[in-house]
């Protein structure tokens, strides 16, 4: 009983510098409470490709919130526990055990994470009803879709609010136990055994895990790296093991970066800005963490989403001779070819159709996938540009396929077995085996094998030469393009250029809103425990600004000294976030070169920026006026305390 009094005082005595953590995890909670009440919603709805990806979007961004929540709550707790060693040397000094201060220290998570879930349940309850109308209104789930009622959401959110709070506080209980008596009469803040066997080993294991789980997969599946599901959790990897190893990674950054602080601002403590943060190592981790995680995760997400489609978009360019596609309306496809096929200065033309078709394993198990549909074979031959390792897509006809070589059947002539859209089965032969890769080489049948196929594309190409982006001023190309637009009028079908049908295919607004859900809250909580922690770290620092003042430095001086070793930090943390990014798409390149697909280099600089820049304007924002809160006695009486 005595050492919970003890517990409950000390979470009393520090809610101000605990209300970061706890707003964070509460929103952490939140945020998960309503990716909870969504799936369970969604469980209940009728099937749909909508909703598919609407469950991935939901479980993503629950996986990210407990990820962000669970790494900012640890660094919060270690920086704590690390400004406590006077106060638990105390207690060892007075008798109590090591078990016991570990205890004390796992009782306060569990206190802080009881009421930070509780908090975040109520909010995610609250808010659920009008994040799942706003799902419908951007177009995110079908329309109509509605909270349904669901028990188990609210729970689990509560429980793993309170798996993450412990987790995180776990390495920081250890820690706390280990400090010893005479702790209690240190005089100085020297930032000891901060880099201990074991953080460096699991910094360097996780580093290791991260780059087995990105080699394995270019060896067996390069593709796998460029889902979704895997450039949104393979940063957490690399995430974890630079923030376990920033000790180490964080004073030569410190020192290179500290040579660009611009001396003509902090005057002769200019010296200082960079020698500062370089020995307050755990202050300097605990103010890089939540901008590394930012940038990090923005940098990756963004970048990975503008990577994929920039390939895609190069490899759908490259695979296509057509100068024209044309969109048919629902249902006048066959009409609008015959119509196409009359139109003079048209040299070819492929039309094409979404299918299902599934495969059926050596062991019997049917794997279904998406295919299209060639409705005439030496059109698709003529237009489509397909990386060919076997065969040729001529060849294609009635009794056959073409399939990429992910599937291993890459022998031309080797038989296998099929069921259609329509559930019948058959048995075709590989006319021709392709490269894997991220466009429309996928499987290939002819019109006999998609039962209900409606054609939804016709590219066309024109006899001039050139494409009829580029030729704009041949006035043949414009006469002939006219005439393709002319006959596919009166079928209400679209005409676009290879460029602008490229350009439809980019990203869309439902994407990037996928990458804000994932991200969302997590930036905003990430930013509340930045702030929380500039201001306690600048709070704690009142004995030692006040040396400076009675060395000779003036109030202004001060503050400028702590604002740009602020700024500094934080400029560390998002370099280590940004290295972070290089090499999730590092890797992401590796994968589209294995895949042999043009890749042109796309950077994110500008979310990176935004979220890297705010962070720094929030950091100065921070660190002035609470160093001026911590010079507002006089520097004798703090100098004494």
């Amino acid at each position: 009983m005595g050492m919970l009094r003890i517990t409950l005082t000390s979470l009393k005595a520090r809610q101000v510098s605990l209300l970061g953590a706890f707003v964070a995890l509460a929103l952490g909670v939140a945020m998960t409470a309503v990716m909870l009440l969504g799936l369970a919603s969604a469980a209940g709805a009728p099937g749909g490709e909508e909703l598919v990806s609407l469950v991935a979007a939901l479980g993503t961004a629950g996986g990210v919130s407990a990820f962000v929540s669970a790494f900012v709550v640890a660094s919060t707790y270690s920086y704590a526990v690390a400004r406590r060693h006077r106060e638990l040397g105390l207690l060892r000094l007075a008798g109590a055990t090591r078990a016991q201060v570990r205890r004390s220290v796992l009782a306060e998570a569990l206190l802080l994470g009881a009421g930070a879930s509780a908090a975040g349940c109520l909010l995610g309850r609250i808010g659920a009803p009008a994040f799942v109308g706003w799902l419908s209104d951007v177009g995110m789930a079908p329309p109509g879709f509605a909270l349904a009622p669901a028990g188990w959401p609210l729970p689990a959110a509560f429980g793993t609010g309170l798996l993450v709070a412990l987790a995180g506080v776990a390495v920081a209980a250890r820690r706390a136990g280990r400090v010893g008596p005479l702790d209690a009469l240190r005089a100085a803040d020297l930032d000891t055994g901060v880099l201990t066997a074991g953080r460096l080993l699991t910094g360097l294991g996780l580093l290791l895990t991260a780059a087995v789980l990105a080699g394995t997969a270019l060896v067996t599946d390069p593709v796998d790296l460029l889902h979704r599901k895997t450039y949104t959790t393979q940063p957490m990897w690399l995430i974890s093991a630079v923030g376990l190893l920033s000790p180490l990674l964080a004073p030569p950054l410190v020192r290179l970066l500290g040579r660009v602080v611009p001396l003509r601002l902090t005057g002769y403590a200019g010296r200082l800005v960079p020698a500062g943060a370089a020995a307050a190592v755990r202050r300097t981790g605990a103010v890089a963490a939540p901008v590394l995680v930012s940038v990090a995760l923005t940098g990756s997400l963004a970048g990975a989403l503008d990577t994929v489609a920039a390939a895609r978009a190069a490899e759908t360019r490259a695979r296509t001779a057509a100068d024209l596609v044309v969109v048919p309306a629902p249902g006048s496809g066959d009409a609008l070819l015959g119509a196409l096929r009359a139109v003079r200065g048209v040299a070819a033309l492929s039309a094409t159709a979404p299918t299902a078709l599934g495969l059926v394993e050596p062991d019997g198990v049917t794997v279904r996938s998406e295919a299209r549909m060639a409705a005439d074979p030496a059109g698709l031959a003529a237009l489509a540009r397909l990386p060919l390792l076997a065969g040729s897509t001529a060849a294609l006809d009635d009794g056959s396929l073409v399939l990429p070589a992910e599937w291993g059947r890459t022998r031309v002539g080797e038989r296998v077995p099929v069921v259609r859209a329509d559930g019948s089965r058959t048995t075709l032969r590989v006319a021709a085996v392709l490269r894997d890769g991220l466009g429309d080489n996928g499987l290939y049948v002819t019109a006999a094998n998609a039962p209900g196929a409606r054609v939804d594309r016709i590219e066309v190409r024109l006899s001039a030469a050139g494409d009829a982006e580029a030729a704009t001023g041949d006035a043949r190309v414009t006469a002939r393009v006219a005439d393709v637009r002319a006959a596919a009028r009166p079928y209400g079908a679209t005409v676009l250029t290879r460029e602008e049908w490229l350009t439809a295919g980019a990203p869309t607004g439902t994407a990037w809103l996928r990458i804000a859900l994932v991200l969302g809250l997590a930036l905003v909580y990430t930013g509340i425990a930045l702030a929380n922690t500039l201001l306690t770290a600048t709070a704690d620092r009142r004995r030692e600004l006040a040396l400076l003042r009675l060395a000779g430095a003036t109030r202004a001086q001060v503050v400028r000294l702590v604002t740009a070793e602020s700024v500094l930090v934080t400029a560390v943390g998002a370099v280590l976030g940004c290295a972070v990014t290089a090499v999730q798409l590092g890797s992401l390149y590796a994968a589209l070169a294995v895949l042999h697909v043009p890749a042109p280099l796309v950077l994110p600089w500008r979310p990176v920026a935004v979220v890297a820049g705010g962070a720094l304007l929030l950091a100065a924002g921070c660190a002035a006026p609470a160093a001026a809160w911590a010079l507002r006695s006089r520097p004798v009486t703090a100098a004494a305390r």
